[in-house]
Order: structure tokens, then sequence, then C-alpha cells
């Protein structure tokens, strides 16, 4: 893709030109790529590497620096535009992107159903659910945040999370929860709380 056009605020274009000269590296460049779906949108992944790394990445001239985007990104990259933002101690780049999350009809009516049925509910106990993907029929899910190593996940997923999804999405005959739950480090419930859906 050729046509990748991608926009940079001021602001943005000069904290890259900033981060790379703080490098000692002259040969360092700016990659970027979308590196799955979260909670809220798009995760993007953001590396200063060795030009040298970028053989078959898309590049794109800014002024100052350049950029290298992975091809396997670019669709969902078209059209985006970068800003810098500080608000307080918090500061980072953000990406309005006017892409769809999901080319697929049905992994968007799935997300549609974590958007507006699962996550403002699981979000009032500190967790989150994402879609990681949708494949012959089964969509494929992790829970973050205070679903993770929660006492209740299980409780959850039976009898909310598969219920809405299948109810709403017939096309998906099964949920597989991928996510690492020994890995929770601040479950919500102790075992014996209740599942925001019971």
């Amino acid at each position: 893709m050729t046509d990748l056009n991608i926009t940079l605020t001021d602001e943005a274009r000069q904290r890259f030109i900033d981060f790379l000269a703080a490098e000692e590296d002259p040969d360092q460049v700016i990659r970027l790529a979308v590196a799955g779906h979260g909670p809220t949108g798009f995760n993007y992944q953001l590396d200063l590497v060795k030009e040298t790394e970028v053989n078959h990445h898309i590049r794109l001239d800014y002024e100052g620096f350049r950029m290298y985007v992975e091809p396997s990104s670019t669709k969902v990259l078209n059209g985006v535009t970068i800003d810098f933002t500080q608000r307080g101690l918090e500061s980072g780049f953000q990406f309005d992107n006017p892409n769809s999350r999901w080319a697929d009809p049905i992994a968007r009516r799935v997300q549609d159903v974590l958007d507006q049925q699962i996550n403002p509910g699981v979000a009032s106990h500190g967790g989150f659910v994402q879609l990681l993907d949708v494949k012959d029929s089964t969509a494929y899910i992790s829970l973050g945040g205070g679903c993770q190593g929660c006492g209740m996940a299980d409780v959850t997923l039976k009898d909310g999370i598969v219920v809405a999804i299948k109810e709403a999405v017939p096309e998906i005959e099964s949920v597989l929860d991928r996510t690492d739950h020994a890995a929770g480090e601040n479950p919500y419930f102790q075992g014996d709380g209740g599942s925001p859906f019971a």
C-alpha cells in the first residue's frame, strides 16, 4: 500500500524528533504497528529500531525523520491522526483512528455486545473484556483488570458473557476464554463475592 496516509500534529512530530535526537544511534527510526485490540480500540505499538530491521515495512517521510509501518497494519492505520497530549503528569501519543476495529461483520457484532452490554457491567468491578479474534464460529476473548484472576470469572463468563454473545450473535457457537487468570494480581473478588451478571 503506497498511498498510506498518517497525519502527525505538530506536537507529535516534534516529540518524535526529540525522541530520536535523544538516541545515541543515528540509525534509529520510528516503527509503528497495530498489536491487536484492546477494550476501547486498537493497541498501538511504537518502537525505536534500527533502520536495518524494517526492510519490508512501508516508509513514510516526515520533516526531520522517517517512520516505518508494519505492512499488516496499513489497512487499519490509513487515515489515522497521531497527536501528543499532556494532562498533568500523564502524557502520551493519542491516535484518532477512523477505521473499524474489525473487518469481519460477525466480529463487529461481538465487539458491539462487549462494548454495549458486557464492559459497562464489569467496569463497575474494575474489569474489562476484550475480543481477541473470531474464527470458525468461535469468539476468543480475554478478561482483564479486576476480571483477571477473579474468583467469580467463571460464573461471569458462563452466565453473562457467553449467554449475551450467543443471544445477540447466533453465528457464534462457542466463546473461549484465553485469559491467564493465574497472572491476575488484584482480583476484585476473592472467591466468595458475586458476579456482576449473577
